[in-house]
């Protein structure tokens, strides 16, 4: 990712990618000049100490939730994951609504956990619940933007000194943050399921039982759509009177395009 020296240095890489897109993200930032160590929270969640030497960067990137990142990954993140006054990057993946507080609830979580945040990044995805709300991105332009952003990440990586003066990156948002508020719409299985478990095996919060997967725990469930992407059949959707009417009221109201936004 970049070099110190004639030493290069590997890039932790962490996401949260339901869906995908935070994964595809993650990887445009990233770019391809130098190792990358990849670790989804989907699918291997931190349930041990993972601590980072002070040499090694990190980037995060996380999907927004209800203008926060998903409450299990910062518990998760805050818990498990330790620095020694390296570099880390913070990025955000929102579906063109707003970030809200995401980056300085992620800002606030690594600077807490021993990283030195130096930059930071919001970039639009295709919403996960009302997915109408900007289908197709992140487009060329936006991937465009990802790489551009990890271009300039990589310069300030190569001259960065662990526990040298590094003077604090402003990022938009809130330091106060409230309670993690809960998504209302949660996916529902269709007659077309096939009881493959394949949503039940994914799931990250253990919201379908492996015996009857057409069901959804709403209570455990956090909306994150894995279930959605992963269904053969495509008979895990969100659905009801409810969710049409809040779709048609959010998809006129978030239909102007957003663009990314970076701080360093």
């Amino acid at each position: 990712m970049y070099q110190t020296g004639k030493m290069e240095k590997i890039m932790i890489s962490i996401f949260f990618s339901p869906r995908g897109t935070t994964k595809k993200t993650a990887r445009a930032i990233a770019g391809h000049e130098g190792p990358v160590q990849e670790r989804d929270l989907l699918g291997r969640p931190l349930t041990e100490d993972l601590t980072v030497p002070a040499e090694e960067p990190v980037l995060v990137t996380m999907p927004v939730y209800a203008g926060r990142i998903p409450q299990h990954c910062f518990e998760q993140l805050s818990a498990h994951l330790k620095g020694h006054g390296g570099p880390a990057i913070a990025v955000a993946v929102y579906g063109n609504r707003d970030y809200d507080d995401a980056l300085t609830e992620l800002q606030d979580l690594l600077e807490g956990n021993g990283f030195r945040v130096v930059a930071a990044g919001a970039f639009i995805g295709r919403h996960s619940i009302f997915d109408r709300v900007a289908a197709g991105r992140p487009d060329e332009a936006d991937l465009a933007a990802m790489a551009d952003f990890g271009a300039r990440c990589r310069e300030i990586l190569a001259a960065y000194t662990p526990g040298g003066d590094h003077a604090p990156v402003a990022i938009k948002g809130s330091h106060d943050l409230p309670p993690h508020k809960r998504v209302p719409f949660h996916p529902s299985a269709g007659d077309r399921c096939m009881k493959c478990n394949a949503c039940a095996n994914a799931c990250p919060a253990g919201a379908i039982p492996k015996e009857t997967p057409w069901v959804t725990d709403n209570d455990k469930c956090i909306s994150c759509g894995a279930c959605i992407y992963l269904c053969p059949t495509q008979t895990r959707q969100y659905r009801g009177e409810a969710y049409e009417t809040a779709a048609r009221m959010f998809e006129a109201k978030c239909a102007p395009r957003r663009e990314p936004e970076v701080f360093f």
